[in-house]
């Protein structure tokens, strides 16, 4: 499996620092995310009493399941040190910041791991800067293949 990333939160958020997360997942949960099959769509992470989780990260219920498959939805721990714990509940609790799922991979020992990264989220005219630099970019690559 290669790495799976929430395009998105790019180009909905300006992400200021980014941290490597732990999760903890059941049996099929891993199975499902080896197979790749999972959505970024519409998720976050949140605090509840002073634990971090993350909310909407769907990952399909494995195929082969059998009756203690898991729930596609259902809210998972993300588990980082205290200092780094510590340091994101005071950055969230400034107004604009949230917490934001980037990538989701396998290390070399089969861990499934998380980037998350604290960002503020865009304006309409910051979107516009990204498509404008965007399009520059990609008729930069275009000039210099030829």
């Amino acid at each position: 499996m290669a790495e799976l990333r929430n395009r998105s939160a790019f180009f909905e958020f300006a992400i200021e620092d980014k941290f490597i997360a732990g999760l903890v997942l059941t049996g099929t949960e891993i199975k499902s995310i080896r197979g790749g099959r999972v959505s970024f769509n519409d998720s976050f992470c949140y605090f509840s009493k002073g634990e971090l989780f993350v909310k909407s990260l769907h990952i399909a219920e494995y195929s082969h399941g059998t009756y203690a498959n898991h729930d596609p939805l259902r809210e998972r721990k993300l588990l980082l040190t205290k200092r780094e714990l510590r340091k994101l509940e005071n950055k969230i609790k400034e107004r604009g910041y949230s917490i934001i799922p980037l990538r989701m991979f396998m290390t070399e020992k089969g861990i499934a791991k998380m980037e998350i990264g604290l960002g503020k989220g865009k304006k309409l005219h910051d979107k516009r800067d990204s498509i404008k630099q965007r399009e520059a970019d990609r008729e930069l690559r275009r000039n210099f293949k030829v």
